[in-house]
């Protein structure tokens, strides 16, 4: 009994096609990983997906795996179709944008701005508003109309964020994000004064024991295994006497609600955090009445992305962006130096 061989699918006559004939030194490499490094435009599952769609040809006749070797001399096509269309729908959603190019987006995301459509958040998020931003400008990533997130911020959290809009800016920011190669700062708000004023916090955090929801800090033998490596650095910016302080803070490490759990950690919980920050802190006795009512009123974590730097992913150009705190810490911040005057 023969194994049934799928028909490759019917010419798209707005696919791409790429070809390559492969030299002595690409011999013996899986087709995939020589078409992808050939192309460079695409990831390797892209193409890996697209070989197993019958879209890739050898010498004229069609490629039977991704994982076939290389022969040297032989000409590889891959026939790459438009973009479809993302799923998530453009909505028209006022966006801060501090930088655009033809690879990527940079933006000071509003606090209370979802990210990515998920469940109870299916649309009005920030890649809504940026399908219908970018609209046609976008080249596709991963064979989808739609913008490459490359990292979030929770949404409460506000500040500067960059968006891929081609797969290469997606890969090569999505690398540096995970080798850190890149400089972040985020403004935060805490409870109380941290002593020294400068420090770290280096500390797993994973998912709380007894509360899926949150994330902690966690101890014992086998933490690690557990959790995640975190490291936090911080430095006092400015303090109202021992009641709260603005602090600097750098990310060595990427982890969910990294900054809010390590600062909680030692003590000092961001103020209006209204997961971290489980009852009235001691620290808020020694404010007015007006401050602290402001404080403790305050309806989100008083967390900002302050500035972001980078290398561009395709020209290497340093590129470096800030954006102040929103109004609402803005004007929070207003009052504890009024009350400190």
């Amino acid at each position: 009994m023969s194994a049934r061989t799928d028909p490759p699918p019917p010419p798209d006559a707005a696919a791409e096609t790429f070809a390559a004939t492969a030299g002595p030194e690409a011999a013996g490499q899986r087709a995939d990983r020589f078409l992808a490094d050939a192309i460079g435009s695409l990831s390797r599952s892209r193409v890996k997906a697209l070989i197993a769609e019958g879209r890739a040809t050898r010498d004229g006749g069609p490629l039977a795996s991704a994982s076939e070797p290389v022969r040297a001399g032989s000409r590889y096509a891959l026939s790459v179709p438009p973009p479809v269309s993302a799923l998530p729908l453009p909505q028209d959603i006022p966006l801060v944008l501090l930088h655009e190019d033809a690879d990527l987006i940079v933006l000071d995301k509003p606090a209370g701005l979802v990210v990515h459509p998920a469940p109870g958040n299916q649309d009005g998020t920030l890649v809504n508003a940026l399908l219908a931003h970018a609209g046609e400008d976008l080249p596709g990533i991963g064979g989808e109309k739609r913008p490459g997130i490359v990292h979030r911020l929770d949404k409460d959290t506000s500040g500067v964020m960059v968006v891929a809009k081609t797969e290469r800016a997606h890969r090569a920011l999505s690398l540096a994000f995970a080798e850190r190669d890149l400089d972040r700062e985020y403004l935060a708000l805490a409870w109380g004064l941290p002593e020294p004023p400068r420090g770290t916090v280096e500390a797993p955090i994973g998912r709380h024991p007894a509360d899926r929801k949150r994330m902690a800090v966690l101890s014992g033998p086998d933490a690690e295994r557990r959790g995640k490596p975190a490291l936090t650095r911080y430095a006092t910016e400015r303090a109202w006497g021992a009641a709260c302080a603005l602090l600097r803070c750098r990310l060595q490490t990427g982890r969910t609600h990294q900054i809010r759990v390590h600062l909680a950690h030692i003590g000092h919980p961001l103020v209006g955090d209204p997961v971290y920050l489980r009852r009235t802190p001691a620290a808020a006795r020694s404010l007015p009445g007006p401050e602290r009512d402001a404080l403790l009123a305050f309806p989100r974590q008083a967390l900002h992305a302050a500035t972001l730097g980078f290398r561009h992913p395709v020209t290497g150009k340093a590129l470096h962006f800030s954006a102040p705190p929103p109004a609402d810490l803005a004007a929070l911040l207003a009052l504890l130096d009024g009350n400190a005057e």
